[in-house]
């Protein structure tokens, strides 16, 4: 699996100009899903999105997770993540989940989310999303599991 994190101030999704999610302080964060994913994969990834020290303490280093500050978290499914974009002039898609695959799995991550952090909100599985964001820091990071 690979999630774009990045950290925002807010952040909301819609879909047809209806709001699915939003958040408040937190992390958006763009999941690619690939062939070779598991519930495994997903687990360790949700543990680090939950765990990354990417918010400021008191001395304005990034030493605070999104535990740590209780802030939001929206998942949102971007297929477009698992391209393999090494060469040529177009995306070869052949690295990621099928869709149902990438499906199920997207929908364990958000379940298991749900689970372990009070503040998570998503987008929906395979639609035409628009995403609004206003980016802090900017702050972006690829985490792989």
């Amino acid at each position: 699996m690979k999630a774009l994190i990045q950290r925002v101030r807010h952040a909301r999704i819609e879909v047809a100009g209806e709001t699915l999610g939003a958040i408040e302080q937190g992390l958006l964060v763009l999941i690619g899903v690939e062939r070779e994913d598991s519930h495994t994969r997903a687990d360790r990834l949700l543990h680090r999105l939950l765990r990354y020290r990417v918010f400021a303490d008191e001395q304005g280093r990034m030493n605070r997770s999104l535990r740590d500050i209780g802030g939001g978290l929206l998942l949102v499914s971007q297929f477009t993540l698992a391209a393999d974009t090494r060469s040529g002039l177009r995306p070869s898609f052949s690295s990621a989940a099928p869709p149902v695959e990438g499906e199920a799995l997207y929908d364990y991550l958000v379940a298991q989310a749900r689970r372990q952090h009070p503040v998570v909100a998503c987008g929906r599985f395979g639609a035409d999303m628009q995403v609004h964001l206003l980016n802090d820091g900017p702050v972006t990071f690829l985490l792989e599991s």
